[in-house]
């Protein structure tokens, strides 16, 4: 190869990006004007991830999955970050670590959490009855507790008393929620508040990992031990969720004949239980599908070590949970998520007018059928599964 070639005829290719030569930031410059004017490194990509959100997600027939994992609802994400993404229509349906659906209660529950320190002696603090999320520090008894006790009492009313997916356990719990928001007019505090009144659709993958899981298992050991199992009916189901989340990307993309995106802040249990939704069409189900139209990716996680927190969109093609045509249409920021999800939202809300809310909790026996429908119209392996099936014994 000849490198004295000063102007060899393909570098253009390479050289056809914007030009990098920012605008000054002014006392006039607003947050959008800023974020457009980042040019490279995870700056760059926290612009690309704004910008998509802007020209593709902002579309009618992009149906927007979100998945929330790591403590953002007790750092009050829920007020100033998440609920307003959800009013402004760019959140259909939801994943969230168990953990953060606990702590949204709080702010329901009007019991408060406060700014801190992480410097301070956590011997110190057990003593003194204070529990410490890095630097939010909140009273173990009023805050806790005090949760517990309400969300105990909570369980135990009637429409509680069934199997049931996580998606309707939230539906039921944010009903209730919304109504203490209202008693103590607090505004919208509670992301399950706020996805009751909108019709979003919540899911958990892992209940059992968080206190509502713990609740939910420590009302079951009572009901074993009191001999009241007929009385206390409440199961907690994944599959259920597994189905339910997959219908809704089917519909989208089959039957509505539109695309979907997630926006994934963080990795955890939460972002593969988002993704897995497609494989699930496709290597389970056996329905032709391609996988998610649009991906973007905000962790601080490396992708070097395996785990799937860090693992960027190219490689989930291989699984067949992003269309590989589409990588374009992808973006990964490594960014404390606490620092990038506010201002990807501010952006949002800033650069795109409401999206009409699908209220995808409202249609779910619709989108199950469908899905029951495609699942025995595609898999060839039905009637030899339906045959085992029967050789159980009742």
């Amino acid at each position: 190869m000849d490198h004295s070639m000063k102007h060899h005829p393909d570098r253009h290719g390479y050289l056809s990006g914007k030009r990098v030569l920012p605008k000054p930031i002014t006392g006039q410059s607003d947050l959008a004007s800023v974020i457009d004017n980042m040019d490279a490194y995870n700056g760059g990509r926290l612009r690309a991830a704004c910008q998509l959100m802007r020209d593709k997600y902002s579309q009618e027939d992009v149906t927007i999955g979100v998945s929330i994992a790591g403590a953002l609802t007790p750092a009050g994400l829920g007020p100033s970050t998440i609920i307003p993404l959800m009013e402004h229509g760019f959140v259909d349906w939801l994943v969230a670590t168990g953990a953060n659906m606990y702590h949204d209660m709080h702010f329901a529950f009007n019991m408060p959490l406060y700014r801190g320190s992480h410097t301070v002696d956590d011997a110190d603090l057990r003593d003194k009855g204070v529990t410490r999320i890095y630097d939010i520090l909140f009273d173990y008894q009023d805050v806790l507790m005090a949760t517990d006790r309400i969300l105990r009492k909570i369980m135990l009313q009637p429409e509680f008393q069934k199997e049931m997916g996580t998606r309707e356990y939230y539906h039921h719990l944010g009903k209730i929620l919304n109504e203490y928001e209202q008693k103590n007019n607090l505004g919208h505090v509670s992301v399950l508040a706020a996805a009751y009144r909108s019709g979003i659709p919540v899911f958990t993958s892992s209940p059992g990992d968080s206190t509502i899981g713990m609740n939910v298992a420590g009302l079951e050991l009572l009901a074993e031990a009191a001999g009241l199992q007929s009385h206390f009916k409440l199961k907690i189901n994944p599959s259920i969720d597994v189905n339910d989340s997959t219908a809704i990307i089917l519909n989208a993309k089959r039957y509505e004949k539109g695309k979907t995106g997630v926006l994934l802040i963080g990795g955890g249990s939460p972002k593969n239980f988002l993704l897995q939704t497609e494989p699930q069409i496709q290597e389970v189900l056996m329905i032709p599908e391609a996988g998610q139209d649009y991906d973007i990716n905000i962790t601080d996680a490396r992708p070097d070590t395996g785990g799937l927190s860090g693992a960027p969109p190219s490689e989930a093609v291989s699984w067949g949970k992003i269309d590989p045509t589409k990588l374009e249409e992808t973006v990964t920021a490594y960014i404390d998520v606490t620092v990038a999800f506010p201002l990807l939202v501010a952006y949002v809300r800033q650069t795109t007018k409401p999206k009409k809310l699908k209220r995808l909790y409202d249609r779910g026996d619709e989108l199950r059928k469908k899905l029951i429908e495609s699942y025995l119209e595609n898999n060839k392996e039905v009637e030899e599964l339906k045959s085992l099936m029967k050789t159980l014994s009742a």
